[in-house]
């Protein structure tokens, strides 16, 4: 009994690649460093141009720049322990590290939900009330939002990562993933965990759950003031200024809800869907958000551009 009190004190935890794959880890770690590095060059220019051109220092490249800042954190926080798995074979994490993995995991998800909220707020005040934008999405605005999303996320995911300390564990516990989730760690406790799982119920329904019916209510009022311009073309280009966001708001929510649908219902199905989906789920949304962007606004493509011309000349 004393053995085992003394390595539940001290529990080990080993992550998890692709099961069955561990021979063809340095084949897999290639797409996955190329999602990587176009993640974080992406996100990077898109936070130098606005930086650094004036023109746009506007409400909705502020936000931009929240989420291109969101993104980073996110990749930042899952690179080490991905490449330690893939190229290093090693697998095992201090629960420190591994609790501190998972509260930046999470806050940086639920700050990204709450900026794209925040993004459909600006392009239903610029479609509803284009002459006063300005007036009403102010410096001092955008700070406060900034700041209340980030305080949010923090406050909320943090009594989580407490919980789960208090708690029990095998002593030894193989994670499920390349990274630490909250999801993935409380199956691992052998004391009760009811109030942690109540918790965490309770942060993703008044974070990410709260953030995607407002989502959905600010696109029904954004449509419904679309609905009653009088002109199509006007319409229609009003409608364009919103498809970059909805864009980014399905790479978001849809790798989000399959894991989700994976974990409650493919208990049959193989380990690999379930790791993939989780890669997914948190690779994805920060590759893709940049390319979006890029391609799909106007300004940000066309000063990219004249960037790169510049350093050809």
């Amino acid at each position: 009994m004393s053995v085992f009190n003394s390595s539940t004190l001290y529990p080990r935890f080993l992550l998890t690649g692709f099961p069955g794959l561990e021979a063809m880890y340095g084949l897999i770690s290639i797409p996955i460093c190329l999602v990587y590095i176009i993640s974080i060059a992406g996100n990077s220019t898109i936070l130098f141009i606005i930086r650094t051109d004036t023109s746009l220092h506007q409400p909705m490249y502020y936000f931009l720049s929240m989420l291109a800042l969101t993104d980073l954190g996110l990749s930042t926080t899952t690179l080490p322990t991905m490449l330690s798995v893939f190229w290093f074979h090693a697998r095992e994490i201090p629960f420190n590290a591994c609790l501190i993995q998972m509260y930046f995991i999470h806050v940086f998800s639920i700050i990204e939900s709450a900026v794209l909220l925040a993004m459909a707020f600006d392009r239903f005040v610029a479609i509803r009330e284009p002459l006063r934008y300005s007036t009403i999405l102010t410096n001092g605005v955008i700070i406060g939002i900034g700041l209340a999303i980030a305080g949010r996320a923090l406050t909320l995911v943090f009594p989580a990562s407490f919980l789960l300390k208090r708690l029990q564990y095998q002593p030894i516990n193989a994670l499920s993933y390349s990274f630490c989730l909250h999801q993935d760690l409380i199956k691992m406790t052998v004391s009760s965990r009811r109030i942690s799982s109540i918790y965490g119920l309770m942060v993703v329904i008044f974070s990410m759950g709260l953030d995607s019916v407002l989502l959905l209510l600010s696109y029904i009022l954004i449509l419904a003031t679309v609905l009653s311009i009088a002109s199509k073309s006007e319409r229609v280009k009003a409608l364009n200024t919103c498809i970059s966001h909805i864009c980014a708001v399905l790479t978001f929510y849809t790798p989000m809800i399959g894991l989700s649908m994976i974990r409650r219902y493919g208990q049959n199905a193989s380990p690999i869907v379930h790791v993939l989906m989780a890669n997914v789920y948190l690779l994805v949304p920060p590759l893709m958000n940049p390319i979006v962007y890029s391609v799909k606004t106007k300004q940000i493509r066309l000063r990219i551009l004249k960037k790169f011309q510049k350093q050809k000349v």
